[in-house]
């Protein structure tokens, strides 16, 4: 029986001579070079060819290279009795963890509006307020939009830093210090409340959207959002509309509906947004690989791995 490594992005040969490091009592094998589809029982993946997974009458379970699992949903023949796992390691959640805070503290600062002066050779330092004061960390509300993994540890980060944080989920969490709210009057409050907002959120049919038109009207006058989630949270349009208006005083964005952005896509020139290349956070092979062989094991044993992604609820 086998392991079968297949990815269109990520280097599967990399991946799979790391994993080979922890003597697994199954084969490896890099696609497509995979042998025999009917022995392979697991299949570790990053945006794997359309039709891959269905196409392997023996497959157990699927792992995903990456924290998202929409790589694999996107395929219309996915197999959905199949279960799958996401990708919990700490370098990935340690990585959103500090691009976050860089943006915000970035934000916070107003260090995007300097290097935009500094490009023009402007010398404004009246942009930090009455008496060249902008408020402290602890002055500067940020919401978080998704408190799983990834954005439960965001806010524990946020928290550190000293910024009083926001949370909101689809249903009611816990974390210390910070102020959790869910449901439909909970996302109104977190919209209302934050100054700077990040969105977190796993990408579902409910998520889809979900910051529009409506949402950055809901937002206080001159805040920042920060989106590291899915593009397709976000209509384009309507937050270059919320930007132009000036309601909304800035976007940082690291994903979007069509990657790599399109040259012609107006995010590309916006004097108010910010473009990262998808590099939020990535996986670490070293630490990835640790957690494979450890959700690897406990599938042999019987066990069932953390990250278990649910069909029904979208993550």
């Amino acid at each position: 029986m086998s392991i079968l490594f297949a990815s269109t992005a990520d280097s599967a040969k990399d991946w799979a001579a790391a994993l080979g490091e922890y003597d697994l009592p199954l084969q490896l094998k890099v696609w497509p070079d995979m042998g025999d589809p009917d022995a392979v029982e697991y299949a570790v993946v990053a945006k794997p060819p359309p039709g891959l997974l269905a196409s392997l009458p023996n497959l157990k379970a699927i792992l995903s290279l990456w924290a998202g699992v929409d790589h694999i949903t996107c395929d219309p023949d996915w197999p959905r009795h199949i279960p799958i796992y996401r990708m919990v390691e700490p370098g990935l959640t340690l990585g959103m963890v500090e691009f976050v805070l860089s943006q915000v503290l970035n934000l916070h600062l107003g260090n995007y509006d300097f290097l935009d002066n500094a490009r023009r050779r402007v010398w404004n330092n009246a942009m930090r307020g009455p008496y060249g004061l902008e408020p402290l960390v602890g002055d500067r509300t940020v919401g978080i939009l998704g408190l799983g993994e990834m954005g439960g540890n965001v806010a524990k980060g946020l928290v550190r830093a000293g910024f009083p944080v926001l949370g909101w989920a689809r249903s009611r969490k816990s974390i210390d210090g910070v102020d959790c709210l869910s449901g439909p009057d909970g996302f109104d409050e977190i919209l209302a409340r934050s100054e700077i907002l990040v969105n977190l959120l796993p990408l579902t049919p409910v998520t889809e959207n979900i910051l529009n038109a409506a949402s950055f009207a809901k937002m206080r006058a001159g805040a920042a959002l920060v989106n590291v989630g899915r593009g397709q949270h976000i209509v384009d349009g309507d937050l270059i509309n919320a930007l132009d208006r000036g309601h909304l005083s800035r976007a940082v964005l690291d994903v979007f509906r069509v990657e790599p952005l399109p040259d012609d896509h107006p995010f590309w020139t916006h004097p108010k947004v910010t473009v990262y290349p998808h590099v939020g956070s990535i996986t670490r092979v070293e630490s990835g690989t640790a957690a494979l062989a450890e959700s690897i094991r406990k599938l042999l044993d019987g066990d069932t791995p953390g990250g278990l992604f649910d069909p029904d609820r979208g993550y």
